[in-house]
């Protein structure tokens, strides 16, 4: 399936995760001013110049990609979401950090505008 937008891709989901996804969008707005929607590798993504963060829904999880390398406070605070390539997953059936996601999200805008980005 190919998507051409966040809504597109948001309406293929249940309810409760579609507002989940929302929620993640409506925060990175907020905490990136600029940021544009896209969709990269047929996920939600935002982008200012380069794409810089990514995120999509899973049976029992929401990833948010790439990782954070260049913050090591940011990094330590969220090692209990850290997968093996330091990709973050939150489950379905906890809160979720909002304003952690925020912050990860300004993160990654600053790292790949400093260093060029994944797209």
């Amino acid at each position: 399936m190919t998507f051409e937008s966040h809504e597109a891709y948001f309406a293929t989901l249940a309810p409760a995760v579609r507002e989940r996804l929302e929620c993640i969008q409506q925060t990175v707005e907020r905490r990136v001013p600029g940021a544009q929607r896209c969709i990269s590798y047929q996920m939600p993504a935002f982008r200012q110049r380069r794409v810089f963060f990514f995120f999509a829904a899973f049976k029992k999880h929401i990833g948010v990609y790439p990782p954070v390398t260049s913050d090591a406070a940011l990094i330590a605070e969220t090692a209990r979401y850290r997968g093996p390539k330091g990709n973050l997953s939150f489950p379905l059936n906890e809160a979720l950090p909002l304003d952690l996601i925020g912050r990860v999200a300004e993160a990654l805008a600053a790292q790949y505008a400093a260093q060029g980005g994944p797209g």
